[in-house]
């Protein structure tokens, strides 16, 4: 039996973006309906952030292990549970899910449908056996896992981001294709884990990403004994009962999982968005800056909205969809304030414009920059591996900023925010840094900013100039 149902607002998609607009509209009063067909929470908690943090933290204790003879700390080989390591990952995932679940939703007054979801027409979707009429749709569907057409994968057993957090037991040599974020966290987690590992990719590693930072984790991963085989076209994939295999440049590597790492797209193929008027071209879904879609009163936010694939942009999008759908305030989608960090060892941060991308804008575009070998808390914990880079227009305001080095998501925290509030290399001068700290790297960095006009001739002969009133 149909159930029709009435909101001022349907969201399609309980991921990060989902749940954010759905809390926030359903605190202020409005009537919301929210589909969700397989797990609350979407990818970050079930699939991605989550676990793959999770994951990674359990590798950084093996390395610490084996690290710590250079400090006179003597323990012996790490002993690996793997099983008990990926009961570890599903308890973070455990401990975070009550915040996401249905029961949290349903409390805040969210009617929550565990259905597919798919529109009927510019004003109307039907979920299982629920029709829905609302005055604004947000369509939060996230992405999954690309699968490229390489011959032989469809016939192989393979893993992907959502399957393997399931798996327990440890692979002997994981075969990953990609060198993107995800797939480098992974080598060098699974690694780490007493895995051999080899990446094979049709791209660079982290090709989105500062080729001078790039180096530094790539001899990480090499110095954690990962092959990597970049710019690789692969030529097919196969599979029986002795494992996997991956052929490419006339060579063929042999392993016993297959972890597909290739990227991800977005997710709205079986809505029915031609119904609803909703336009997609290049397999993207046509939104503008306030991320409405073709019919403007259907938006797109997170993944679904195309762009860079992030939790904290998602937040962002559901932010910008409250401000619109809610309190009538033409808001602005603010991809291009977004950071992002990849968790290798060491992480690999960035936000705003790389340095190629100002030089290209305005060749007076200036570039500093400070290394971790210089950093007295580096130096004592022995993780000099790395660098502080900014990148200002000419008279100091700061377009981008990179960060490679233990720590580096928490401290391009520091640019980020002064990118956001257009603020010049001068804040990273005026204030007090504690020492020791690697944040003083961004404070070091600011200094190097002013170091040529500050020891220029013209500042010296003031100095002197100024010394004849001693």
């Amino acid at each position: 039996m149909t159930t029709k149902l009435a909101a001022d607002l349907c969201i399609i998609g309980a991921g990060s973006a989902g749940l954010s607009i759905a809390a926030g509209a359903a605190q202020l009063g409005r009537k919301v309906v929210l589909i969700e067909r397989g797990e609350m929470g979407g990818d970050c908690l079930n699939y991605g952030c989550v676990p793959s943090k999770a994951l990674i933290a359990a590798a950084a204790h093996a390395k610490t292990i084996t690290e710590a003879p250079q400090f006179g700390v003597f323990a012996g080989a790490p002993q690996i549970d793997f099983a008990k390591t990926m009961a570890h990952v599903r308890d973070a995932i455990a401990a975070i899910a009550p915040h996401d679940s249905q029961e949290r939703f349903a409390k805040l007054g969210v009617k929550v449908i565990r259905d597919s979801a798919a529109f009927t027409g510019p004003r109307e979707v039907k979920a299982g056996e629920s029709v829905i009429r609302a005055k604004h749709f947000v369509i939060a569907t996230g992405a999954k896992a690309v699968i490229p057409p390489i011959p032989g994968l469809d016939a192989a057993p393979y893993f992907t981001n959502e399957t393997i957090f399931s798996n327990d037991t440890r692979p002997d040599h994981l075969l990953i294709i990609g060198a993107g974020p995800v797939g480098a966290e992974m080598a060098q987690a699974f690694r780490r884990l007493g895995s051999d590992v080899t990446m094979i990719s049709a791209s660079a590693l982290l090709p989105k990403e500062d080729p001078e930072a790039v180096e530094i984790v790539r001899e990480a991963l090499k110095e954690d004994s990962v092959s990597i085989y970049e710019n690789q076209k692969i030529d097919s994939v196969g599979a029986d009962a002795a494992g996997v295999w991956i052929t490419f440049g006339g060579q063929t590597i042999n392993g016993s999982h297959i972890l597909v790492a290739a990227g991800r797209r977005a997710v709205y193929d079986d809505l029915d968005l031609e119904k609803a008027g909703v336009a997609v071209t290049d397999g993207r879904i046509e939104t503008n800056d306030r991320l409405q879609t073709a019919n403007k009163r259907i938006y797109a936010a997170g993944d679904a909205a195309g762009g860079a694939q992030f939790t904290h942009l998602a937040g962002d999008h559901a932010s910008t969809v409250i401000r619109n759908i809610v309190f009538k305030i033409p808001a602005a989608r603010r991809d291009a304030l977004c950071p992002r960090a990849t968790f290798t060892d060491p992480e690999i941060a960035a936000v705003g414009l790389s340095p190629d991308e100002a030089l290209s804008r305005d060749p007076k575009a200036k570039i500093v920059r400070w290394p971790f070998a210089e950093n007295d808390r580096a130096v004592a914990e022995r993780e000099i591996k790395g660098f502080v880079k900014a990148v200002t227009d000419a008279k100091g305001r700061i377009l981008g900023a990179c960060v490679v080095g233990r720590g580096a998501g928490d401290l391009i925290h520091g640019y980020a925010f002064a990118i956001a509030n257009k603020l010049t290399i001068r804040a990273f001068t005026n204030y007090i840094a504690p020492y020791p700290t690697r944040g003083e790297a961004l404070k070091r960095a600011a200094g190097a900013w002013y170091t040529p006009a500050l020891f220029s001739a013209r500042t010296r002969a003031l100095a002197r100039l100024l010394a004849a009133f001693d």
